[in-house]
């Protein structure tokens, strides 16, 4: 848990990730479309990958990719991303982190 407490600290926005996951993929690119340049953990390519997966279940992260974490608070998965995109507030969360500037 605290190996995810400090990956989650280091930048505005992290995004745990599985690289044949296409929902994480579709998270990222959203990401990606706005400008915003996320810490991407794939945990199926990292050292102690599934540690990671099993501390973010133990969060509330089910399933535990995509998990995004914004300014350091865990935000949500696919789901949560896209009602918040959809309800025009992830973006002014990403600016309030300052992971956007636009």
């Amino acid at each position: 848990m605290e190996r995810v407490n400090q990956m989650v600290s280091e930048k505005p926005v992290v995004i745990f990730s599985k690289s044949s996951c296409c929902m994480s993929y579709a998270i990222k690119s959203l990401f990606n479309d706005f400008g915003v340049n996320p810490a991407v953990y794939e945990l199926d390519e990292i050292p102690r990958g599934g540690e990671i997966e099993q501390a973010l279940l133990r969060l509330g992260c089910n399933p535990a990719v995509p998990a995004v974490f914004i300014g350091g608070e865990f935000i949500g998965g696919n789901n949560e991303i896209m009602r918040l995109h959809l309800r025009r507030s992830l973006k002014p969360m990403l600016k309030r982190a300052g992971a956007l500037w636009v």
